[in-house]
């Protein structure tokens, strides 16, 4: 549905220029959601912004529905820019408005009639959960209601596609999960196409089925959940999924030896990914190769059908017996570390 061919900008300061984006390319199936990751001053939100022309690129194009948004006069971008919301980190509510007077701006703008108002704007409350807040104005709302109105006015003119610029930053982690959930609510419901923009990996877990990973104007990933987190050989995507050490329980870190010596049992710290379930690991193991085991932590989540993460394994076995499940997991390209002996 959106095409992102070789899109390009450059913004000039002064006697300075800097490149926000370099022949980035992107597709955008419809009703998916699509996350863009970076660190600040990467280009997302430029990116995000040449969607609509807000930013209007340098070179390359923006096709979205056959048409290539580039290449619009202003009153055919207008009229287009109509059927795509866009969600802001800072709500950009009018102060002297009521919620219901902030949803119903768009429909204003537009010249529908009072009787189309008031059902539209009473349709996108209780979507969002706002009902009794009709007749609130903003200053008495919380940061999470304040965006569930922007969200619903961002719906009023019934978009095809939503734009998220930060939609989640300014809001702490609880209200955080239940924008994201209301998103995901909105485009199981509507079908509405959703890109959103974070530098924040837990809002690219929770909601989006495809990733992009941007830095410095360039686009180094793009592919599924899945598929970007097993590209840890990048430094930016390495960064973004904290691929750190696992700690070693205190008791077992006092006794930790580095070489191997008689009565001592590997700890070995194993990598989990789509190529390897946990259930799969501990059957390596165990049925296997027979080895008595004990789990000693698991940091593992569940991404659509694969699970992700690090266990911390002590394999009770005899030393040539250890030593053969480890090298299975050598041979078999699956991730492990032996952290000591213990």
């Amino acid at each position: 549905m959106i095409e992102i061919k070789n899109i390009s900008k450059t913004f000039h300061q002064k006697k300075q220029s800097f490149k926000a984006l370099d022949d980035v390319s992107l597709n955008i199936e419809k009703g998916d959601i699509v996350g863009i990751i970076g660190f600040s001053g990467a280009g997302k939100s430029t990116l995000i912004r040449t969607v609509n022309l807000l930013e209007k690129p340098d070179h390359g194009e923006i096709i979205i529905n056959g048409k290539d948004f580039t290449k619009l006069n202003s009153k055919q971008l207008a009229n287009e820019r109509k059927k795509i919301g866009m969600i802001f980190q800072h709500f950009n509510l009018l102060s002297s408005r009521t919620v219901f007077e902030n949803i119903a701006l768009p429909l204003e703008l537009d010249h529908v009639n009072k009787t189309e108002i008031s059902r539209k704007v009473s349709e996108l409350l209780k979507i969002v959960g706002l009902e009794e807040k009709a007749h609130d104005y903003p200053k008495s709302l919380s940061g999470g209601q304040k965006q569930r109105v922007a969200i619903a006015r961002a719906l009023a003119n019934d978009p095809y596609l939503l734009l998220c610029d930060e939609a989640t930053s300014a809001l702490d982690p609880a209200t955080t999960q239940s924008i994201l959930q209301l998103l995901r609510d909105i485009n199981q419901r509507l079908g509405i196409t959703i890109l959103l923009i974070t530098h924040e990996m837990e809002v690219i877990k929770t909601v989006c089925n495809h990733v992009a990973v941007i830095d410095k104007g360039k686009l180094l990933a793009k592919g599924t959940l899945g598929e970007i987190i097993s590209n840890k050989e990048n430094p930016i995507i390495k960064q973004f999924l904290n691929a750190g050490v696992m700690t070693i329980p205190q008791e077992l870190n006092k006794k930790l030896q580095k070489e191997p010596q008689d009565g001592l049992f590997p700890l070995v710290e194993v990598e989990i990914n789509d190529k390897v379930s946990v259930e799969e690991l501990l059957s390596i193991v165990y049925d296997q190769y027979k080895i008595p085991y004990q789990l000693l932590k698991a940091d593992v989540e569940y991404l659509g059908n694969a699970n992700f993460g690090k266990i911390l394994l002590q394999l009770k076995g005899k030393d040539e017996e250890n030593q053969k499940a480890i090298y299975h997991f050598n041979q078999n390209k699956i991730q492990n570390t032996v952290r000591g002996y213990a």
